[in-house]
């Protein structure tokens, strides 16, 4: 990168082939004693490829369509995970692959298609303008960001993180005009597309006057707390994204940090943590989500060897470099077979999907996958609701 940008080498095909082949999931900036911002260049070198790359018409089509179309839209976006829910309730999935029709595929659609989680029973979208008030004394008003995978594969997630919050004395604020963070726009080099998702964001959460952004998703988080540095260029914005990054706090975060933390009823399960990279790597946070957990009484939580190595998933990841990601996807299920654990806590949807679908490649339908505010909000569900005026 430090090459390309002094002209000391072209634009190459391997410059392209080991900027994509990185995962970013930022390991190297916990190892780094200089403390090189490496997640930070590589996004803006794989800018210079989005800007140098030639596609093919249908390709670039495709790719813009999606990012630039579907994914600031809740209505598309709704409509997308809709469609991939007939899909697979109508049975048309099940003839696909049991007819062996994945061969007629290309081989990235048919890579694609079996990393679908299975969402054929409809989720419980969080609706967007909503307000859920605290239960007992209130402590602070939050602001919900819902994000994308997470609302419309994970609703329950989104549910549960608000329940919780509830519980600790949050009044939780769902701003209608969010939308998606953008983390998976500067992983593809689509700067511009993200400072304008940025921009909405920050302008929506400003509006709902919260004292904090509350995420669950660590990818989304870890983005949300650098728009400061997406938008350092923007005169209007720069001092407004610094300001609301200090506000985002990863629910694991804020919680192990309240002053007044409602105790959790018993929950006798043993459970393994696996960190998301970029809960770990970028946004610094390991303690607190192994806190919360061992605050659940009877929760046994047991150490894999290596949680803070990647599971392959890192944004899309698995779907534009599937060989690799599997390889990697592969030592990580191994590592969690070995604990013998009921269930594997992680705290982001792109890591619950991938552990998923390696969990079910090595026919393990013992562990389940969950993430760590449901296994919290499982445990407040034998402890009766505090009094609104306590």
């Amino acid at each position: 990168m430090r090459a390309y940008e002094r002209k000391a080498t072209p634009f190459s095909p391997s410059f392209v082939q080991h900027i994509s082949a990185c995962l970013d999931c930022r390991a190297c900036e916990s190892a780094c004693p200089s403390g090189v911002p490496y997640g930070e260049m590589v996004e803006k070198a794989r800018e210079v490829i989005e800007d140098h790359i030639e596609r093919s018409y249908l390709s670039a089509g495709i790719r813009n369509f999606i990012f630039k179309q579907v994914f600031p839209s809740h209505r598309l976006l709704r409509l997308a995970f809709d469609l991939m829910r007939l899909y697979q309730s109508s049975g048309l999935q099940a003839l696909v692959r049991s007819a062996g029709l994945l061969k007629l595929f290309p081989r990235r659609l048919a890579e694609l298609e079996l990393l679908l989680p299975d969402i054929r029973q409809k989720r419980q979208h969080v609706e967007l303008g909503e307000t859920f008030p605290a239960l007992g004394k209130k402590q602070f008003r939050v602001g919900l960001l819902t994000g994308c995978v997470m609302n419309e594969v994970f609703g329950d997630i989104n549910h549960a993180t608000i329940r919780v919050l509830q519980r600790n004395g949050c009044e939780v604020v769902i701003p209608t005009s969010q939308g998606c963070c953008a983390a998976l726009h500067c992983h593809a080099g689509l700067t511009k597309t993200a400072q304008e998702m940025a921009r909405r964001n920050i302008v929506a959460f400003e509006q709902a006057a919260v004292d904090a952004v509350i995420i669950n998703a660590a990818g989304c988080g870890a983005k949300l707390k650098e728009y400061g540095s997406l938008l350092v260029d923007d005169q209007t914005f720069r001092a407004r994204a610094q300001t609301f990054s200090v506000k985002v706090k990863d629910i694991s975060e804020f919680l192990d940090a309240l002053p007044r933390f409602e105790k959790p009823g018993e929950l006798a399960v043993r459970a393994a943590y696996d960190d998301p990279c970029h809960l770990l790597h970028a946004q610094k946070i390991g303690q607190a989500p192994r806190d919360l957990l061992r605050r659940i009484p009877k929760l046994q939580l047991v150490e894999l060897d290596h949680p803070d190595q990647c599971c392959g998933s890192a944004g899309i990841y698995n779907i534009t470099q599937y060989d690799l990601s599997m390889r990697i996807l592969d030592r990580k299920i191994e590592d969690i077979r070995k604990t013998d654990a009921e269930i594997l806590a992680t705290g982001n949807p792109g890591c619950i999907l991938q552990i998923g679908y390696g969990l079910r490649k090595a026919g393990d339908s013992k562990t389940r996958v969950m993430h760590p505010i449901e296994l919290l909000d499982q445990a407040y569900q034998s402890v009766s609701l505090p009094d609104r005026n306590d």
